[in-house]
């Protein structure tokens, strides 16, 4: 079951590069841009438990589209593209077994520990 999931993530981070080729932004940008999300994990230096919000607040797909479609509605390009780099980070992260996490423990997360 695991496979299929990741197969279904790298299937939603193909979707990722297409909305970003759809934007008039150069590649490079998506490359340097990609990893950004991870800025979250600096509220695990307070605590797990505003570390787990504010991580989950920048690794959560539901709120990456809500931005990218407030940026199709407004025409403003800059919120598609920050949709679409959460969105991509966020599915290459299930990829590799990075989930949401829980406020007790870093490694706790929505799709098992981590490193398990």
């Amino acid at each position: 079951m695991k496979t299929i999931l990741k197969f279904e993530e790298l299937g939603m981070f193909a979707l990722a590069i297409f909305l970003f080729s759809q934007l008039s932004y150069q590649w490079w940008w998506f490359l340097v841009l990609l990893l950004l999300p991870d800025i979250g994990m600096l509220g695990y230096v307070i605590n797990t438990k505003i570390g787990a919000i504010c991580y989950n607040i920048f690794h959560h797909k539901g709120l990456a589209i809500l931005i990218y479609f407030l940026g199709i509605y407004f025409e403003i390009e800059l919120l598609r593209l920050i949709g679409v780099i959460l969105f991509a980070h966020a599915t290459m992260d299930r990829v590799f077994g990075y989930g949401l996490k829980y406020s007790d423990n870093f490694k706790n997360t929505h799709l098992g520990e981590i490193g398990k």
